[in-house]
């Protein structure tokens, strides 16, 4: 694709949903129609090719979405950037970055089981991004199907101002088509992937349910846009052109969600969604992006999708490509071309553009340059997920996106010696390129740590250590997250005294330690109340190093202090034995007196379990979560299958999996994220203690 598309042409879009919605043989139909591939595969296909958006072997083996894939299409004269993005919460992050760079999304529901726990979650992403969307409802063609429900279940659990702008025709094996209720007119996808339209007009039967439902669009768009509610009120004749200008408008200014509906296995629907696509969301010119400018004290600055303006780009995602580094990068402002030289805001690095490629799933198309709204891919250049990059006149840097606390850790070595270099390698570019992933050195124990956002998560990077790396992995039982915390107020008088050859050290604290409000958004809080110089001012920050560093582990079961105030208010020091050592060290031998009278207790995560399986199995499904400590939140039963929400402690949610498979009878299907960290129960905090204390005291024993 040479020539530039006008911007208004351009739409930056993603697909997410609750996994197993059909985000991926929606986008495969969305690159058949729009001629991207010229055949359909599906997901879990016959023929083992599986879907072009799945390009990692591990999808297609697993049939899920593990990476967000990137890809462009030419509808009409519209040029549609599109991701992909992995339904399977261990994966947020993937939707995290999509959404942080994309102007509009296509939020997929299943018409069966309709709004659904990481429909939720995914819905917050795309708020706290400000990305308008449309809402397809998905599999009109299963038993138990209902769009009228789905799209009031969007206002009652998601808060959305849903607008149903089509009438399905027939439902479950019968669907049909779609009655459009802005045209009035029919649609039906004929031949043999739907790629011929016949526009009729509206079934007999459907006229007056038609009318009734176009009337009830036209009232709830006039509810949110102020120029069509004062053409309703007024009774004026309102033409498909204003409804069409009314919708898009709202939609962009997030007052209303329009609700669409088809079967993108069945090959109905996508072409109408695609003509919404352009229609309603909005192109990059009509998004507000904001900088920081570095020069200004951090101040935001709005940035233009001009090509004219200075270059403003942000690396939202990285791989290891076939020759090397591919970076991915939405433009957000300016031009960039093959040979110039850009600068990465993090390290002001100075950097050439050797190659700019189009990425079609996991094939690339050279261009020689990508203008503002576009989402390309630069070979060459080092840096990381979130970098912002700059042509040098401005110093401006992106907002960073929010990259949630991993929740799990596994403690991995290499099978044999030989494989240590490929370790190594594999766990710098699985960090690099996922921020949720992350690797430290236990230094007790001198073991490698991995953690991550869940089993399936760790169980994926391990897998591909093995395939891309060939190395094999010996992994050790998964160690849950665990925090401590105190439940009152304990005091402190510490005073640290030694005296050797030459000069001693002194140092005194005083001050007492309090649990944190539940909604302090830091979990480590340091309150300096010295008057009258008991303790000169210069000794201060040592203090708060000495408490920082003994926060990072409690003495319960050795994981880090949370929810925690430390004051000091009075203290002693010596003109010549005190210094900044024996503050710090002061510091954190009184924190320890002042945690110990403070009820320390241990917090462990937990998880919020969301479970599906017919209805015959309700009593098993409820079984297994009471016998895993779960509390049960809500429970409900729609279309034959029950649905149960409920918190479970992340350390009995190990094997759940296999647990739930065997007493389903495989039907049953759960998806858990993390909701919060309670208290342990005394017996099993005792249990953790005891552990706590013999590793302690076999690793003293070894060091003898």
């Amino acid at each position: 694709m040479a020539t530039q598309v006008p911007i208004e042409k351009v739409r930056n879009i993603g697909i997410s949903a609750h996994i197993d919605s059909g985000k991926t043989t929606l986008s495969e139909r969305i690159l058949f129609y729009t001629g991207r591939i010229h055949e359909i595969h599906e997901v879990r296909g016959k023929d083992g090719v599986g879907a072009k958006m799945d390009s990692m072997d591990l999808e297609r083996e697993k049939g899920i979405t593990i990476q967000s894939a990137a890809t462009y299409a030419m509808w009409g004269e519209y040029n549609i950037n599109l991701i992909d993005t992995p339904g399977h919460v261990d994966f947020t992050i993937e939707v995290e970055r999509a959404l942080r760079v994309l102007d509009g999304a296509i939020l997929v529901l299943c018409s069966v089981s309709g709004v659904q726990s990481q429909s939720i979650t995914v819905d917050r992403q795309m708020k706290r991004y400000k990305v308008p969307r449309i809402a397809f409802v998905n599999k009109m063609d299963r038993a138990g199907g209902n769009y009228q429900r789905v799209a009031a279940q969007l206002k009652e659990k998601l808060g959305h101002h849903p607008v149903r702008l089509q009438l399905p025709i027939g439902a479950e094996d019968k669907f049909q088509g779609l009655v459009d209720l802005i045209k009035m007119r029919a649609f039906y996808f004929d031949g043999e992937s739907g790629e011929d339209i016949r526009e009729e007009d509206i079934p007999a039967e459907l006229q007056e349910q038609a009318q009734l439902d176009r009337q009830e669009m036209i009232e709830k768009l006039a509810e949110v846009d102020d120029e069509l509610g004062e053409l309703f009120l007024s009774d004026a004749a309102i033409s498909n052109e204003q409804i069409v200008a009314a919708v898009r408008r709202a939609t962009i200014a997030l007052k209303m969600t329009p609700v669409m509906c088809g079967s993108a296995y069945k090959n109905k629907g996508v072409q109408l969604l695609l003509n919404a696509i352009c229609a309603y969301l909005p192109n990059p010119s009509e998004v507000t992006n904001e900088a920081l400018d570095q020069k200004n004290n951090e101040a935001k600055v709005l940035l233009e999708s001009n090509a004219d303006k200075p270059f403003v780009g942000l690396a939202f995602k990285l791989e290891d490509g076939r020759y090397g580094q591919l970076t991915y990068m939405r433009v957000y402002q300016g031009k960039v071309s093959k040979g110039d030289f850009i600068i990465n805001q993090a390290n002001q690095k100075k950097v050439k553009v050797p190659r700019i490629v189009r990425m079609h799933s996991n094939e690339m198309n050279d261009i020689n340059e990508g203008y503002a709204g576009d989402i390309i891919a630069l070979f060459g250049v080092e840096c990381a997920s979130g970098d912002t990059f700059t042509d040098g006149t401005v110093q401006y840097t992106m907002t960073s996106m929010f990259v949630p606390d991993a929740v799990i850790s596994l403690a991995v070595a290499p099978k044999s010696r030989d494989a240590q270099a490929n370790f190594s390698k594999a766990l710098n570019r699985f960090t690099k390129e996922d921020p949720t992933f992350r690797v430290n050195r236990d230094e007790e124990s001198g073991q490698t740590i991995i953690r991550g956002m869940g089993e399936l998560h760790l169980e994926i990077y391990i897998e591909r250590m093995k395939r891309e790396y060939n190395c094999e992995v010996v992994a050790g039982k998964p160690q849950v997250a665990y925090r401590e915390t105190i439940s009152q107020k304990g005091e402190f008088a510490y005073t640290h005294k030694k005296q050797t050859g030459g000069s001693g050290q002194f140092a005194r604290v005083c001050g007492y330690v309090e649990p944190l409000p539940s909604d302090a958004v830091q979990q480590y809080e340091f309150v300096d109340d010295i008057v009258g110089g008991s303790i000169p001012r210069e000794f201060i920050p040592a203090c708060d190093k000495g408490f920082t560093e003994a926060v990072k582990k409690g003495s319960l079961i050795g994981f880090p202090v949370v929810g925690i105030r430390v004051v000091i208010n009075d203290g002693a020091f010596h003109a010549v034995d005190s210094s900044e050592m024996a503050f710090k060290t002061a510091a954190i031998m009184g924190f320890r007196e002042g945690y110990a009278a403070a009820k320390p207790i241990i917090l462990e995560p937990m998880m919020k379990v969301e479970v599906q399986a017919p209805e015959d199995f309700q009593g098993s499904v409820v079984g297994q979560i009471n016998q895993r400590r779960g509390t049960i939140l809500e429970s409900g039963t729609a279309e034959g299958y029950v649905t149960v929400v409920a918190e479970v402690p992340l350390n009995n949610m190990f094997g759940y999996s296999t647990d739930l498979r065997s007493a389903t009878q495989g039907k049953g299907e759960y998806t858990m994220e993390f909701a919060k960290y309670s208290p342990v129960p005394k017996n099993e905090a005792e249990a953790l203690m005891a552990t706590y204390k013999e590793k302690l005291a076999a690793e003293q024993a070894a060091r003898k």
